[in-house]
Order: structure tokens, then C-alpha cells, then sequence
């Protein structure tokens, strides 16, 4: 007897990197029953410092592969990639297309002055001022140029976190991390900063879950992927050494872009 195909959703996630992995460690927890592929452009991370044109074709490229999928919704776990072409891509494709964006709304409803921490790219985006224009009366932004770079490059590190103390330390209520990079060394910027830290993936997973909410985002395929440009040994550190989730590598196969 044939074991029966149970109908799930497909869900292409993407980032520049390895930083899209929180987001994607976030949304399989919150929805085991959906199918996840993820994309990584190791190729050209990061893409903070890259051009708005530059960006809008790389991400592009990306997409026309996602598109193949077929997917129940798209995410895109940048907030570079966000910011600079999430608008384009919803008005083209028919699938949904989540972004992440920084929590700056969240921190302004916790109050006081509070620090957002971005790409070069995001903070020259004009979605990125429109945010801050609406909530961001008291925050104040600090470009960081290489960061999520460094990030990038040294995840294998054991010193992974001290890459927290090249931020410059100021007094704030709030900080928000504006690239899903950063959230590897969340723990530290807390301490360093002595204050709550935001980073908005709940609310991303909480909005994918909402669309998925209806009967016709489900597919006939089932089992997760990984879809990954990167070498497997340095996936698995990270869901289980930094992550501390090795169940989650575990559903996924790995495969190329």
C-alpha cells in the first residue's frame, strides 16, 4: 500500500546569507508542517554595501529560481533584499512575498530613545526612512558597514561575539537589529548595551502564518529541503552550535542552488 502524499505548504526562503537561518529556524518551529527550501547567495554576500541596482538584479536571479518552485509564499529574511525589492517582487510574481523588516514599531511602543542597527543599503533605502518617518521619532540610526560581513566570515569562530564590541556604547531604552546577521551575536549586543533588543522575527513567522492560514496555500509535496550554496559542515554548526538546534538541520536534505 502506498503511503498517502499529505498536502503541506512550500515555502522558499532566502537571504544573502547564513543570517536568513534565524528566520528560518523561527518559522519551522512555529509551522512544522510546512515545507521549507532555503536560498543562500554565499556567492555575493553580503549585501549591505552593494548598490540598490546591483541588489535588485542579484535578488532578481534568485527569484526567477524561487518562481520554478512554485511556492505557497516566498520570504525574503533580508532586510537589505527587503527594503530595496520586496515592492517590485510583490507586484510580479503571484505568490505572496514576506520581507523582514527592522522592529523599529516595537521599540517605539516600548519607549524611549532607542538604537536601530542596519546595513549601509537598508539605511539609504527609502522604505527604511518611511519606517523611521512614521516610527522612529526617537531612535537613532548607526549604518554599520561591515558587520554582518564579519559576521559572515567568522561564524566559526569561537569568538564570534566579541564582534559585538566594535559598537560604539550610548545609552538607550531599546536596540534593534536591522539585519537577521546580527541576530548571531544577539546575546552579546544585549549585554553590551544593557537594554531589551528587538529583532522582528517573530513578527515575520506570525505574518507567514497568517497567510498560510487558508486551504489553497497547500501543495502535494512533502518533506523539508535545504537548498543551500554553502557547504553542509558549516549548516549543521550553525543550527546546532550557534542555533543550539540540530533537530532542525536534521529535517532538511541538502542540495544545490
Amino acid at each position: 500500500m502506498e503511503e498517502e502524499i499529505v498536502a503541506r505548504p512550500r515555502v522558499c526562503v532566502f537571504d544573502s546569507g547564513i543570517g536568513g537561518i534565524n528566520l528560518l529556524i523561527c518559522c519551522t518551529r512555529l509551522m512544522p508542517q510546512v515545507d521549507f527550501y532555503y536560498f543562500a547567495d554565499n556567492y555575493n554576500v553580503p549585501y549591505g554595501n552593494l548598490p540598490p541596482q546591483r541588489i535588485r538584479g542579484l535578488v532578481g536571479n534568485i527569484f526567477e529560481k524561487i518562481a520554478t518552485f512554485s511556492p505557497s509564499a516566498a520570504v525574503i529574511a533580508c532586510n537589505t533584499a527587503t527594503a530595496v525589492c520586496a515592492g517590485e517582487l510583490r507586484k510580479k510574481y503571484s505568490f505572496p512575498v514576506v520581507g523582514v523588516e527592522p522592529a523599529v514599531k516595537q521599540a517605539a511602543e516600548y519607549g524611549g530613545k532607542f538604537l536601530v542597527l542596519a546595513t549601509k543599503a537598508t539605511c539609504a533605502s527609502p522604505s527604511f526612512s518611511a519606517l523611521i518617518k512614521k516610527y522612529g521619532a526617537l531612535a537613532e540610526v548607526y549604518p554599520c558597514a561591515d558587520l554582518a560581513e564579519r559576521i559572515e566570515r567568522e561564524i566559526l569562530s569561537p569568538d564570534l561575539g566579541k564582534l559585538a564590541e566594535v559598537l560604539p556604547v550610548k545609552k538607550y531604552s531599546s536596540v534593534v537589529l536591522g539585519c537577521t546577521h546580527y541576530v548571531f551575536i544577539k546575546e552579546q549586543i544585549q549585554k553590551r548595551f544593557s537594554c531589551p533588543v528587538f529583532d522582528g522575527m517573530a513578527g515575520t513567522a506570525d505574518h507567514l502564518l497568517k497567510i498560510l492560514g487558508t486551504a489553497d496555500h497547500f501543495t502535494a509535496e512533502k518533506g523539508q529541503k535545504l537548498n543551500n550554496s554553502e557547504n553542509k559542515g558549516k549548516i549543521e554548526f550553525i543550527c546546532g552550535n550557534i542555533t543550539k538546534n540540530y533537530t532542525i538541520f536534521e529535517k532538511f536534505k541538502q542540495c544545490n542552488m
